[in-house]
């Protein structure tokens, strides 16, 4: 294992501690926030058939690619691939880019999120949905509110990430996923029990393929690759952390699932109850901000913020899972390519972060005039990182496991040297070298608007 000097390297004490970790990674906004959205502005239930089959296929596929990457060289995604071939260094450093942009906004809706759960606390929800997206207008175009609360969220990422991975991110990993599920499950059983809730279900998942459109199958496709963290090198670093000993195959198979069943279960909370209360599904990134506070307000002062305080919470904690490790991306870079010890590494890029984070709010707001293609700082940075770099990190890691790593060395790792059973591992190799790639390039020319 190769380490750089003052850089002793941690590990995940358990397996379940890597799997809580990984799935905390892949589970984040977009599962609570985005997946609910575009479900019910995409026609249901086929948009949720198709993005199942896309997880079968890039879910598991690309995850495994990473996870042996990871574990195979035990460091950061830019070493990973120096050391295993200096030819494919750029794709780390993409990876590395990748999650530094996406902290240069992440912590801004995070800090919504964390706003919204004392919004909900001083009884700011309102049955009026006009109410509740001036609400939300105020506090994403203000200057000091949003800014705060951008400061306590990424403060909570910091707090974790500097005690590292087992003390830190194992532990609250162990805390948060449990949490989390507790979470949605009461939002889930409330959902359920709300009049009109079955018409919301049979929308989520009676396919309806007459509005199997082109436009639904891209979301589908996108929605499958964003949803995971892959493509920037979130599971390479993870994996690097891992025991020798830990079946990869297995967790490539858990670690999806549990994301799925995250967005199929916000997707649960969100869609029946926006029926029940006849709000538009198509309401898009609002729903969750401006038609979930109004819905849960039409519960009553004590029901409404017991929901309200419940969900925000939960919206919270997905985002949180999702931070520490793209922050740990960054960390783990610096920590092994120039040295660094931890503290310094989180420090120092939570504040080059943070500094990000000021622009891309405040051009929610007074900043809003600035714009470069059309897009403000926000915008923008989420463009570049999501429809530029994971798409593109995406081919070219499961390119280097497909073609150029060599076949044996792959069997090796995945295999545990022959100590797992993967009867599928030809089937895997072949989806790396021609599917997986064909697949992403989709979403890539889709979010550069090329399709």
């Amino acid at each position: 294992m190769e380490q750089h000097k003052g850089s002793a390297r941690d590990q995940f004490v358990s397996k379940l501690g890597f799997i809580f970790a990984a799935a905390g990674s892949a589970v984040g906004l977009g599962n609570i926030w985005r997946f609910p959205y575009l479900a019910g502005r995409h026609g249901g239930g086929a948009f949720v058939l198709f993005y199942l089959i896309c997880i079968i296929v890039i879910g598991f596929g690309l995850m495994l690619a990473e996870f042996a990457v990871g574990r195979h060289t035990q460091l950061s995604s830019v070493d990973a691939f120096k050391k295993l071939d200096r030819r494919f260094t750029f794709v780390g450093a993409m990876g590395v880019l990748a999650a530094f942009v996406i902290m240069g906004y992440y912590p801004v809706v995070g800090g919504w999120s964390v706003a919204y759960i004392f919004k909900t606390i001083m009884g700011q929800l309102s049955t009026d949905a006009a109410v509740m997206e001036q609400t939300f207008g105020s506090l994403v175009g203000g200057i000091a509110s949003p800014i705060f609360w951008t400061v306590v969220y990424l403060l909570a990422n910091v707090v974790i990430v500097i005690k590292g991975i087992s003390d830190g991110i194992e532990k609250a990993s162990k805390v948060m996923m449990p949490l989390l599920f507790i979470l949605l499950i009461i939002l889930v059983v409330r959902s359920l029990t709300l009049p009109g809730a079955m018409e919301g279900l049979k929308y989520l998942f009676v396919p309806d393929f007459s509005k199997l459109t082109g436009d639904v199958l891209l979301a589908a496709l996108g929605q499958a690759f964003f949803s995971l963290s892959l493509g920037m090198g979130c599971m390479i670093t993870y994996a690097s952390y891992l025991s020798k000993k830990e079946n990869l195959v297995q967790s490539a198979i858990i670690v999806p699932t549990m994301d799925t069943c995250v967005a199929l279960l916000a997707g649960v909370v969100i869609i029946p109850a926006t029926v029940a209360f006849g709000f538009d599904l198509g309401q898009g990134p609002g729903l969750v901000f401006v038609t979930v506070p109004a819905i849960l307000a039409t519960m009553g002062p004590v029901l409404g913020r017991i929901f309200g305080l419940t969900f925000f919470l939960l919206l919270s904690v997905a985002a949180l899972t999702s931070s520490l490790s793209l922050m740990e991306v960054v960390v783990s870079y610096l920590i092994d390519n120039r040295g660094w010890d931890r503290q310094k590494a989180v420090l120092g890029s939570s504040t080059a972060m943070f500094i990000i984070c000021i622009a891309a709010s405040l051009s929610m707001g007074i900043w809003s005039g600035f714009t470069i293609g059309g897009m403000n700082i926000f915008d923008l940075l989420d463009w570049f990182a999501n429809n530029v770099l994971l798409p593109l990190g995406g081919i070219f890691i499961t390119l280097y496991v497909g073609w150029f790593w060599g076949v044996d060395k792959v069997r090796d790792e995945i295999t545990n040297n022959g100590e797992v059973r993967f009867a599928l591992f030809n089937v895997w190799i072949f989806l790396c070298r021609f599917v997986i790639p064909l697949i992403i390039a989709i979403v890539l020319l889709s979010g550069i608007g090329i399709i």
